[in-house]
């Protein structure tokens, strides 16, 4: 299954690459008739357009499924495609600009698809085996949480991971906990709890090797997804929410 998953990545991010070389080919015929401000590179939004809706949402849709309980998974399964997911793509642009500003070095912010990721290092949230946040990182907390209240369609995944270390099923409620710790902080700042889906994913899902301890520490971590929800699809299909 993750072999399959891997080539259906690999295959979503070959259409984006073709898109660009397009996107490229147009841009070199046009030089001298466009201004500087018009040579500036497409926006990951702008390039999504170029994404026909039914491969964007096909292959989407299928790397989703298989992937239902992990972030990208939840992003790339959300994909729109064409001119809807052009507009999901430019409002998270502008989401992860903001998102940056309020986490700083709290966590890793990526722009992927029609969403966006982050990833947060738990020895910046937590102790080492607690799932109570640490004091120092709620200011950056609170700051991501006005930012969300601002958004109110999009949907958001958080899941928690944990190194191998102790049993399986201590670190599968270790990273539910955690997982919960961040959304409930979120919630508890205004954030509606309606938006929210949380999984432990325990020691499952591991992006290092647990046989070394900077790869443990890599492996500790709460990821988190930013997707278009339903309510968000359908505004941009239907022009409710515009390219700007």
């Amino acid at each position: 299954m993750k072999a399959i998953t891997s080539y259906l990545i690999a295959t979503y991010i070959i259409v984006l690459s073709i898109c660009n070389v397009g996107i490229a080919s147009a841009q070199q015929s046009t030089k001298k008739k466009t201004t500087t401000a018009q040579k500036a590179k497409l926006k990951k939004s702008q390039k999504g357009a170029l994404i026909g809706v039914g491969a964007g949402a096909v292959i989407g849709g299928i790397i989703g499924k298989n992937n239902k309980n992990t972030a990208i998974g939840a992003i790339i399964g959300a994909t729109v495609g064409g001119a809807a997911g052009a507009i999901i793509g430019n409002h998270m642009d502008k989401q992860a600009e903001k998102l940056r500003k309020d986490l700083g070095n709290t966590a890793r912010v990526e722009r992927v698809g029609e969403g966006v990721k982050l990833t947060f290092d738990n020895a910046l949230l937590f102790d080492f085996g607690s799932s109570q946040l640490r004091s120092e990182t709620q200011e950056s907390l609170r700051n991501m949480a006005q930012t969300l209240k601002t958004d109110g369609q999009s949907s958001l995944l958080v899941e928690g991971h944990t190194d191998s270390v102790g049993s399986t099923e201590f670190n599968r409620a270790l990273s539910e906990k955690r997982a919960s710790a961040v959304s409930d902080f979120l919630i508890s700042e205004g954030v509606p709890a309606s938006r929210f889906k949380i999984v432990g994913q325990g020691e499952s899902n591991p992006i290092a090797s647990n046989s070394t301890e900077t790869g443990r520490q890599q492996n500790r971590r709460v990821e988190m997804a930013l997707y278009a929800s339903d309510e968000m699809k359908k505004a941009a299909q239907n022009g409710a929410i515009s390219l700007r």
